[in-house]
C-alpha cells in the first residue's frame, strides 16, 4: 500500500520552486463590469491529488484581495480556497484567513467540484464550515456538465451569516438563480424555494451518468451509440442509460448469441429492445467462432478448452461491433462493471472496447440496485435479468461464481481496498477471511495493465479507476 497521500504532496501557498515558463499561468476568476474585466483574482490552493494535477499547470496566488463592486466588498475565492477548514488541513495556510481582515460582507466561490456520490454532502458541510467560522453569507456557485470522465453536478447554493441554506439550485442540469443582499444587515436571502434535491444515492448516480452520456456525446458531435447487449444485467443496464440519455433512435444494439447461449438470454434481450424502443441486429457467431477454430487447430492440436476459446468469442463480438461502429459512424459503448474491471474478468480486444465505459465506476451490486431504481415505476430491464444467476455465457453452464466470490462478499471487500485503501492485514482484522483477501488483491493488483487499456471510466465514487487512482502497472505489491 502507498503511504498517506498527503505525504506526498506539495503544499500549495507555501515557498516552491518556480517552474521555468516565459509567463506564469494562473487559475483566475475575473470580474465584469460594464463590459470590462474590472479585477481579477488567482487560485491560491492548487490540489494535486486524486484527480487532480492543478500545480502541473498553475501558479499559486501569493496576493490576496477582496473584490469590490458598487461599494461592497467580496471575498472572491476559487474552488479549493475554502476547502482548508477541516481539522486536518492540507496547506498551510487559508486565502479567507487573509481575506477577512479586509472585512469583507460576503464571500463568493466559484467552483469546478467532480461529483462522486458522497461529494455534495461533504461540499455544504466544508461551506458551512466558512461560514461559521467567518460570519458572513456565502454563495457558492459550482459548474455543471461533463467532461470525459468528470462529471460535474452543479448544486450552486446560498448559506446566510447563521449558515442556513437560502436556495439550492439544480443539480445535473443548468439552472439560474437571484440571490437579493442587503448591504445595511450584511444578510443574504432568495425569494426563490429550495429545488428538489435529490438525496437517494443511487438517484444520484443514475442522473450523473445520464449527463455524462450526453455531455460526452454532445460535445464530441457523435450522434449514436451502439453496444452488445448479451442478455445480462450490465449491457440491459447501459441500454437504458443510453437510451435516456440520447433517445431511443440513437442508440443501437447488437445480439450475438453463441452455441454456449441460452435462449432465455435472447428472449430477454429482445423484451428489453421493446421495452425501450431501441433498434438491433442479431447476429449468430457459432459458425464465426467454429471457422476460428478450425483455421487455429493445426496450431492448437488436441489442447484442452480454456479461456482461450472463451476469450475468442469475446473478441469476435469486439470485432463485429466495431465494424458496425466504423460503417455506421456509431460510439461504442463499453459495458464493464467495477467488479469485473477490479479483478481482471473481462478480455482485452473484446467485452473490453469501447469510446466510453459507462458503469466501469459501478460495482456489481450497485449494477442491480441501479436496475431496480431505473424499474421503480414499471418493468424496464426485465425480471427475469434481475434475478438469473450472473453469466459471461462462454462455455457450458457456466456461471460467474465459478471463477469468483459471491459479489455481496466480492464487492465490499474491494471497496475496502480500492475507495477505503485499506490494506490486506488492515482486512483480514476486518474479518474477511486471509486466503479471500489474498486472491482478490492478487487478482487487482496483477490486472493494472488491463485497466490501463480500458476506455474512460465515468467517475461516480470516490476512488474510481483511471486518473483518480495511479498505479503502477508493474511493481512488487505486498498482498
Amino acid at each position: 500500500m502507498l503511504p498517506n497521500v498527503k505525504a506526498l504532496l506539495p503544499l500549495s501557498a507555501c515557498p516552491l520552486p518556480i517552474k521555468t515558463r516565459k509567463e506564469n499561468l494562473f487559475n483566475a476568476a475575473l470580474v465584469l463590469k460594464d463590459g470590462k474585466i474590472a479585477d481579477e483574482v488567482h487560485k491560491a490552493l492548487l490540489p494535486t491529488y486524486d484527480i487532480f494535477d492543478e500545480y502541473r499547470y498553475f501558479e499559486p496566488s501569493r496576493e490576496f484581495h477582496c473584490v469590490e463592486i458598487n461599494g461592497v466588498k467580496i471575498a472572491l475565492t476559487v474552488c479549493e480556497d475554502l476547502w482548508n477548514v477541516e481539522d486536518d488541513p492540507m496547506y498551510i495556510n487559508s486565502p479567507m484567513d487573509t481575506l477577512i481582515k479586509e472585512n469583507p460582507s460576503i464571500m463568493i466561490n466559484i467552483a469546478a467540484s467532480p461529483f462522486d456520490y458522497a461529494h455534495d454532502v461533504q461540499r455544504k458541510a466544508i461551506l458551512k464550515r466558512n461560514v461559521n467560522k467567518y460570519k458572513i453569507p456565502l454563495v457558492y456557485v459550482n459548474h455543471v456538465g461533463a467532461q470525459t470522465e468528470l462529471i460535474f453536478d452543479g448544486g450552486s447554493v446560498g448559506f446566510n451569516s447563521k449558515g442556513d441554506i437560502v436556495h439550492e439550485m439544480n443539480y445535473f442540469s443548468e439552472d439560474f438563480a437571484v440571490f437579493d443582499f442587503d448591504e445595511k444587515t450584511k444578510e443574504l436571502s432568495s425569494p426563490e424555494k429550495k429545488k428538489n434535491v435529490p438525496e437517494q444515492r443511487i438517484e444520484k448516480i443514475y442522473h450523473a451518468l445520464v449527463l455524462a452520456i450526453r455531455d460526452y456525446f454532445n460535445k464530441q458531435n457523435f450522434k449514436k451509440a451502439i453496444l452488445g447487449l448479451s442478455g445480462g444485467v450490465d449491457s440491459a443496464l447501459v441500454t437504458v442509460l443510453a437510451a435516456d440519455a440520447l433517445g431511443a433512435n440513437n442508440v443501437h444494439v447488437i445480439m450475438m448469441p453463441s452455441e454456449f447461449s441460452s435462449q432465455h438470454s435472447v428472449d430477454d434481450s429482445i423484451a428489453l429492445v421493446n421495452n425501450t424502443g431501441v433498434s438491433y441486429d442479431l447476429i449468430e457467431i457459432k459458425s464465426i467462432y467454429n471457422e476460428y477454430l478450425q483455421t487455429l487447430k493445426p496450431i492448437f492440436k488436441d489442447a484442452p478448452f480454456n479461456v482461450t476459446e472463451e476469450n475468442l468469442q469475446a473478441r469476435i463480438r469486439g470485432v463485429l461491433l466495431m465494424a458496425e461502429s466504423n460503417k455506421f459512424g456509431y460510439i461504442l459503448l463499453n459495458t464493464s462493471n467495477k467488479s469485473e474491471m477490479a479483478v481482471g474478468y473481462g478480455t482485452l480486444y473484446g467485452d473490453m472496447c469501447g469510446g466510453i465505459s459507462v458503469i466501469g465506476d459501478l460495482y456489481k451490486t450497485q449494477v442491480y440496485e441501479l436496475c431496480r431504481y431505473i424499474n421503480r415505476d414499471k418493468e424496464i430491464i426485465p425480471e427475469n435479468i434481475l434475478t438469473k444467476a450472473p453469466s459471461a455465457e462462454l462455455r457450458p453452464n457456466q456461471k460467474d461464481s465459478d471463477s469468483l466470490p459471491d459479489y455481496d462478499l466480492l464487492d465490499k471487500l474491494l471497496f475496502e481496498y480500492i475507495e477505503n485503501r485499506k490494506g490486506p492485514q488492515e482486512l483480514i482484522a476486518m474479518g474477511f477471511e486471509e486466503a479471500l483477501v489474498r486472491r482478490v488483491l492478487k487478482m487487482v493488483n496483477s490486472n493494472e495493465y488491463k485497466r490501463h487499456q480500458t476506455p474512460p471510466i465515468l467517475r461516480v465514487s470516490p476512488k474510481a479507476f483511471g486518473s483518480g487512482r495511479r498505479m503502477p502497472i508493474v511493481g512488487k505489491y505486498l498482498s
